[in-house]
Parts: C-alpha cells; structure tokens; sequence
C-alpha cells in the first residue's frame, strides 16, 4: 500500500484531529484536503464518517474555545497575534468586527466557511462578552456544519473509489505529492499577496512621533479612527481630535474631507492594514494627502501620547 494511503488509514482519526487543531489554532495549515481524504475513504469503509466527523469537530471546540477565553481576558492583543499568525492582516480584524455587529453570535455558524473570519471569530465572541454557553453552542453548530460539508464532499468522491478502488492506488501514489504542493501553493500565494500589499504604503506611513510634533506645533491635521466599535469596548479612548469613522463612511462622505491639510488614518491591524486599505480609496477619489499612522492607536498609546476619553453605549450581544 502507498505510504501516504497507509498513513492516512492507520492514523486516521488522530490526523485529523491534529491537523484540524492546527489550522484552527491559526497555522496556515489548510484542512480541507485532509477531511476531503477521510470522507472518501469513509465511503470504502476504510473509516467511519462519524468519527472523523467527530474528531474533526473536537478539534475545532479545543482551539475555539481556548482562543475564546483568550480573547475575554486580552482583548484586541490576541487579535493582533492572530492575524499575524494567519496571514490575514489586511481583512480579518475589520470583517469579523463588522460581522458581529450585524450577526452576532450567528456569524459562528459560518465563520469557518470564510477565510480570515475562522481564526478570528472565537477570541472577538470573548471580547464582546458572549456567554460561554451561548459560545458553545453556535461554534458546535458552525464547526459541525463546516467539518461535515468536507467529509460529504469527500464522500461523494469515494463511491468513484467504491466502484473502482484502482482510484484508491492512484490517490495514494499522487496525493501525498499533490497535497504537499497545495500546501506550499496556499502559503506562497498568501505571503506574495501580503507582502504587495504592505510594500505599496510602507513609505507612506506617518511616525507618532511626527503627529505628536504636528499636533503641538498647532498644525491642522484630520485625524480618522478606523476602529470598529466593538474594539473601543475595553479601550474607550481616541487620539486628541479625531473623527471617529468606519472606513465606508469615511469614504461615503469623502466631500467633507478637508484637501488642504495632511489625513492621518489609524486603527489597531497588523501592519496598519486597514488604515493603509481606506488610504488607497481615498487616493482613488482624488484626496492625495493621505497617511496611515504607523503601529496605529496602540503604538500611540504605548509611547504614553495623549488622548482623549469618549463615551459610548456598550454594544448588546446579539
């Protein structure tokens, strides 16, 4: 028997177990084909559909729910972490944050399903205050609904094996190789479209240290905070003067923008992410003057700048 095939059937349950944990602990270790494989060959009966869902499924409450106590005790940190680990800086934090404010605790349901929202989602429903049950339930739900879709996918595939197992041969002599280079595929693609993506506004960005000299220097500055509301929970506060804007509305009302002063834009992203995405459209609607600020609000705070308190009602979770 191929070595790929004969790992695969002796350490079955125990490697998808592993490699489902792995990915949802945030490696860049996609899953699918794994769970793909174990559906196939539950249609052989060379495995149960029920333990690999099983297992599959377990593995996704382990690391769900221990990113989730994480996110209740260190907030927005363990996103940052995150998203750097992923290799989803430029979308995770903002997408997962708007998708609560909408959903709430449903957005568990589907979160595996898109890429840069799995990770993420467990340590935001700690932030927001979601009850541990509540959380328990619909990440069941979710990781159930997610691991089961790719084993059914994979069974389906297996009654071609059923009714001709020479196809199991083959998928033991090329997929371990077709596996390995879809792994380095989804890496390389990842990193290349990161590292694009940062190298256009790595030049672009504004030191703290130089707002800090502009703002005491008197000079007008039009300062955006990009930070979705769920974010300013644990830390109500905000850079001296700034507009407190989502990205959309800021591009929504870009005629109120003044031209003739500099627009410094922070969040809390990786790399300034967001900052750096919202200062591409506004480039693209003719406002040239555009800067995010380096390290965002949480580099401003770290170097013990001033800043403003602000009131706001507690967002309710859904």
């Amino acid at each position: 028997m191929p070595l790929p095939t004969a790992i695969l059937l002796t350490y079955g349950y125990f490697l998808i177990f592993g490699w489902v944990l792995l990915e949802q602990i945030g490696l860049p270790l996609p899953a699918t084909p794994v769970l793909l494989a174990a559906g196939a060959l539950s249609a052989t009966e060379h495995m149960n559909f029920f333990a690999a869902l099983l297992a599959g499924a377990t593995a996704c409450l382990v690391a769900d729910l221990s990113w989730f106590l994480f996110g209740r005790r260190y907030g927005h940190y363990v996103l940052r972490l995150l998203c750097r680990f992923s290799l989803e800086a430029s979308t995770c934090v903002r997408r997962t944050h708007e998708s609560f404010g909408r959903r709430g605790a449903y957005t568990l349901l589907f979160a595996k399903f898109v890429p840069g929202l799995s990770v993420v989602a467990p340590p935001v429903a700690g932030q927001t205050g979601m009850s541990l049950r509540r959380f328990l339930v619909f990440d069941a739900g979710g990781s159930i609904a997610w691991a089961g879709s790719l084993l059914l996918a994979g069974r389906l595939f297996g009654d071609l094996i059923a009714k001709d197992p020479s196809v199991l041969n083959w998928l033991g002599r090329f997929g371990g190789a077709l596996l390995i280079l879809g792994i380095l595929a989804f890496l390389a693609s990842r990193i290349y479209r990161r590292y694009s993506y940062l190298r256009k506004f790595r030049t672009a960005r504004l030191e703290p240290e130089t707002l800090k000299q502009m703002l005491d220097a008197g000079e007008p500055v039009y300062i955006v905070d990009l930070r979705h509301p769920l974010e300013l929970v644990p830390d109500p506060y905000t850079l001296p003067g700034a507009h407190h804007l989502s990205p959309d509305a800021l591009a929504q009302r870009s005629s109120e923008i003044p031209l003739d002063r500099d627009i410094v834009l922070y969040c809390t992203c990786p790399s300034e992410a967001t900052a750096a995405k919202t200062a591409m459209t506004l480039n693209k609607l003719g406002i040239a003057r555009v800067r995010p600020l380096r390290g965002g609000f949480d580099e401003w705070k770290r170097l013990g700048f001033p800043l403003d308190a602000i009131e706001m009602a507690v967002p309710t979770q859904q």
